[in-house]
């Protein structure tokens, strides 16, 4: 099996699994794939260069600052606002405790975003629309949300 992904030849480093090469090589499509995500995400990056911080962490980068904590707080649809939220390879989060807190969580998302690309956004919303109208809850029984509480949990 491995000879159809890996040239004769080649080594693979002990205890590597032939996805994780071929992710690797793959990386950045993935971050094309989900750049117009990303860009929505970026929009908050200069004004949290002044108000508070943007990190870079593990191909991910983590903006908090006033402008992005009155968006989470007031511009959400969960009562009381988010923690966090993912837009492509940005994660929003209301200070740097929130983002270490949900990390897992939203690493989660940063995946589905790569899955998903530009359909991402629309996706997960009609994901919340079908929740509800099947009598669930529109945050907590959307599947992309499952996903995400399932694996940050395991």
């Amino acid at each position: 099996m491995v000879g159809l992904f890996v040239p004769r030849g080649s080594t693979l480093p002990r205890n590597t699994h032939v996805v994780e090469v071929m992710m690797s090589q793959w990386r950045p499509l993935a971050y094309l794939w989900a750049l117009p995500t990303s860009l929505l995400g970026l929009l908050f990056v200069p004004e949290s260069l002044v108000s508070g911080e943007v990190r870079w962490i593990d191909g991910v980068l983590e903006v908090h600052g006033r402008l992005v904590r009155f968006f989470l707080t007031h511009c959400t649809l969960l009562r009381g606002g988010a923690s966090a939220m993912t837009l492509g390879h940005v994660v929003l989060g209301r200070d740097r405790k929130l983002l270490e807190e949900t990390r897992r969580h939203e690493r989660v998302h940063v995946r589905q975003c790569e899955r998903w690309g530009p359909l991402f956004i629309p996706a997960y919303l009609v994901a919340c629309v079908v929740a509800f109208l099947s009598g669930g809850r529109a945050y907590e029984d959307n599947p992309f949300e499952r996903e995400a509480f399932g694996e940050a949990a395991g």
